[in-house]
C-alpha cells in the first residue's frame, strides 16, 4: 500500500471538513498537518473551523497552521456562506485543539525542504485559494524539489463557473497564486467543477455519515444545513462534495480518468479567476497539469462514506494514525 504524505491546503468550508475527515480516517494517506488559507470565510473562522475538525477526529497528533489572511493582489472576496463565519457550536462541537504558534507558509517549506533532504517527497492537497502554496514556491523555489505533486481542487473548464459565470471560487479567490503554482513545475492535478459535478451526494448518502460516530453527525449537520442541491444546473437531485475528491483520488486513483494538457490562468480584467485548459496542443505548450475529466460517482461516494463511517468504530481516534 502507498502511503503518501500529505499537507492539505484548505478554507474549510463544509466541503473542506468531509476531505479532512476523509484524509484523517486514512491509513493510505500520511496527513503532515494542515495549513490554512482565507477563502470560503476570514482566516480567523477558518482556523477555528480547522481545529474543530481535527477535534472530532480524536487526531491531536495532527497540526493546524494559519497561513495567509487574504490573495495575493485581488481585493478578497469570500464564499456563498460568508456570513456565517465559523461553523456553529450546534453543528461542529468546540474542542480543545489550537493553532500552532508556526504560519503555514513555513510549514509547508519546512516539510518540503525536510523531505527532500530525506530523499523523499510530499503531496499538497490544495483545496482552497492557493495563496499559502504559491507564497512557498515564490519566496523559496527551491521547495519545488521535495514536492511530489499538488493535487487541486479548483477551475472550471466546459462546466463554467459556480462564484461567478466564469470562474470556480478557490481560483476566483486568489488566480494570480493558482497561475504562479501552475506556472512552478511542480506536477499538478486538478480536480475542476467538470468533473465534481459528477457525483451528486442526495440526503440518504448524508445520512449514512450518521453511522461514523460525533465526526459523521457533525457533517450530517453541516451539510443538512447548507443544502448542495440545485436541480436546475444539475438535473437531478442531489450536490457535490468537491474537496473530497482529492484525497479519493489518492486513495483509489482507478475512480477517475484524466488528460494532461497546458491550463492557465486569466488574472485580469472582468473574467478574472477563469481556468483554460489546451488539451489538443492549440497554445503549442507542453503540459503542465492532468485534468480530471471523469469520476465513478457510485465508487467515490461509497468510499467517502466507509471512510467517514470509520469514525464510528471503538476506539478509532487519535491512537488510530488514520485506521
Amino acid at each position: 500500500m502507498t502511503r503518501h504524505k500529505v499537507i492539505i491546503d484548505a478554507d474549510p468550508g463544509v466541503d473542506d471538513a468531509a476531505a479532512i475527515l476523509m484524509a484523517l480516517a486514512s491509513p493510505e494517506i500520511d496527513v503532515l498537518g494542515l495549513s490554512i488559507v482565507a477563502g470560503n470565510v476570514p482566516l480567523r473562522d477558518t482556523v477555528l473551523n480547522a481545529c474543530k475538525i481535527v477535534g472530532l477526529s480524536g487526531r491531536d497528533d495532527v497540526p493546524v497552521h494559519a497561513g495567509a489572511t487574504g490573495p495575493l493582489v485581488r481585493d478578497q472576496v469570500f464564499g456563498k456562506y460568508a456570513s456565517i463565519g465559523a461553523f456553529d457550536d450546534g453543528l461542529v462541537r468546540a474542542g480543545d485543539i489550537g493553532a500552532s504558534s508556526e504560519h503555514a507558509v513555513h510549514f509547508i517549506v519546512r516539510s518540503a525542504r525536510e523531505a527532500a533532504k530525506a530523499g523523499d517527497q510530499i503531496t499538497i492537497c490544495a483545496i482552497g485559494p492557493m495563496t499559502n502554496i504559491a507564497l512557498a514556491l515564490i519566496q523559496h523555489p527551491d521547495v519545488a524539489s521535495g514536492i511530489r505533486q499538488i493535487v487541486s481542487m479548483g477551475g472550471a473548464f466546459t462546466a463554467l463557473g459556480h462564484r461567478t459565470p466564469w470562474a470556480e471560487f478557490n481560483i476566483y479567490a486568489d488566480p494570480h497564486a493558482a497561475e504562479a503554482v501552475y506556472r512552478s513545475g511542480v506536477p499538478i492535478v486538478i480536480m475542476p467543477l467538470d468533473m465534481t459535478f459528477q457525483a451528486l451526494f442526495t440526503s440518504e448518502h448524508f445520512k449514512q455519515f450518521r453511522a461514523g460516530g460525533e465526526a459523521g453527525n457533525a457533517l450530517f449537520n453541516l451539510f443538512s444545513t447548507f443544502d448542495r442541491s440545485d436541480i436546475g444546473r444539475f438535473g437531478r437531485p442531489g450536490g457535490p462534495i468537491h474537496d473530497a475528491t482529492t484525497i479519493a483520488w489518492l486513495i483509489r486513483p482507478d475512480l477517475f480518468r484524466g488528460r494532461e494538457a497546458f491550463v492557465g490562468v486569466q488574472v485580469t480584467g472582468l473574467t478574472m479567476g477563469y481556468t483554460y485548459a489546451d488539451f489538443y496542443g492549440k497554445m503549442d505548450r507542453p503540459p503542465n497539469a492532468t485534468v480530471i475529466t471523469e469520476v465513478d460517482e457510485a465508487g467515490f461516494i461509497a468510499l467517502l462514506i466507509e471512510r467517514v463511517v470509520r469514525y464510528g468504530r471503538n476506539g478509532f481516534g487519535k491512537t488510530a494514525q488514520g485506521g
